[in-house]
């Protein structure tokens, strides 16, 4: 397997975790890198933050500052922005720079979320190239001079007939971008049907200079080495297949070095996962909100593994470190890892049309930057 390198950062495994709003806080990052550790002996791929607005972080918004904490022995830090406006742009990249909160600058153009595309954020945003090329040059600047290298993440485009990413691409790494990352589906797929490898292999193709990553339909490690040989791409972006398998990122990084991969975890081994993910998001937010922020994982821990309605009801409902403890200790730890627990996973959802600005489509050289686009809280 070859490494990855991105701008400065020489990474021993060409795996990222990919941002997703509400599950890749410190908590779920640390217990990521920890899994590897104790699984693969390894701590070598790319984890990377929530999604935070450049405006809110600008101006200090407290969720917003509380969603760039990094564990303390995280390396590199890596944190993506959400932005529509290249001033606003610049002034997050700069705070980050001159404040030292992160090691690494990813740009979500990726979000395909209704109440984003239709301001003219997110997915719909390359449409509009000459924007596109000033918020990501905007980046640059910003940490010019520094090791900070920033990265674009960004869809097929609007829908079938609207597709962007082999200008996206371009743009992005002519504007000095260090790596692009392409999800293989439309805005109007959202996360429904497959990826189209094709296009990834396409933008590799297109986009000879920086390193292109491949992201959709990656659930095991095999899915991430046809990827990477089938389209040539440098790296992969694993974002849903990792939801209730924090374990996976260890498996990747075996399975791209050659290595055997260990064996799945029984349901035993899963309460232990399940009880230090509890733990660290009680340390992150707090006991009572790091309960209800567990809950959501559980029917992912639990997939595919025998444990009654009645147990996972009391868990969806868990509020307590104790409670939680009880009711894991009425799992049979000696249950399996099950077959049916492989496979997709997280939301799938159905297309439908991207709602949009009035007129968006008019005009791909407009540069004027969409109203009320960022005025959101981080994470949406």
């Amino acid at each position: 397997m070859s490494a990855l390198k991105i701008g400065p950062l020489e990474l021993d495994s060409p795996v990222v975790l990919a941002p997703m709003a509400g599950v890749t806080n410190v908590a779920f990052r640390t217990l990521c890198r920890d899994l590897e550790l104790e699984r693969a002996g390894s701590t070598s791929g790319l984890y990377v933050c929530e999604m935070v607005t450049a405006r809110a972080l600008v101006e200090r918004h407290p969720v917003t500052m509380h969603m760039t904490t990094f564990g303390p022995t995280e390396t590199p830090r890596s944190l993506q922005l959400y932005t529509v406006d290249p001033d606003t742009t610049y002034a997050a990249a700069k705070m980050i720079v001159d404040e030292d909160l992160a090691d690494h600058i990813d740009m979500n153009f990726g979000c395909p979320v209704p109440k984003v595309t239709r301001k003219g954020g997110g997915s719909a945003l390359p449409y509009k190239r000459r924007l596109f090329g000033q918020i990501v040059a905007a980046a640059v600047r910003a940490t010019e001079g520094t090791n900070i290298p920033v990265t674009v993440k960004f869809r097929i485009g609007i829908d079938e007939e609207h597709h962007t990413h082999l200008d996206a691409g371009r743009i992005a790494a002519g504007e000095g971008a260090a790596a692009v990352a392409l999800h293989a589906r439309t805005a109007a797929q959202r996360y429904s049907g497959t990826a189209d490898w094709n296009e990834i292999a396409r933008l590799k193709d297109h986009v000879t200079d920086v390193p292109v990553l491949g992201n959709g339909d990656i659930f095991d490690a095999e899915d991430a080495e046809k990827m990477m040989a089938q389209t040539g791409c440098d790296g992969v972006v694993v974002g849903r297949g990792c939801l209730g398998r924090p374990w996976l990122f260890a498996e990747l990084s075996a399975a791209l070095n050659g290595r055997d991969i260990a064996t799945p975890p029984t349901l035993g081994e899963v309460t232990v996962i399940m009880r230090r993910h509890a733990t660290l998001l009680a340390d992150h937010h707090g006991e009572d909100k790091g309960m209800r922020e567990i809950r959501k994982h559980i029917a992912w821990y639990l997939r595919g593994f025998p444990a009654g309605s009645e147990v996972r009801n009391g868990l969806a409902r868990v509020s307590s470190l104790s409670e939680f403890d009880d009711l894991l200790g009425l799992l049979d730890p000696t249950v399996p890892f099950p077959a049916d627990a492989e496979g997709p996973r997280g939301r799938q959802g159905s297309p439908s049309a991207v709602a949009l600005p009035e007129g968006w489509l008019d005009d791909p050289d407009d540069t004027l930057v969409p109203a009320g686009a960022d005025i959101m809280h981080s994470g949406g």
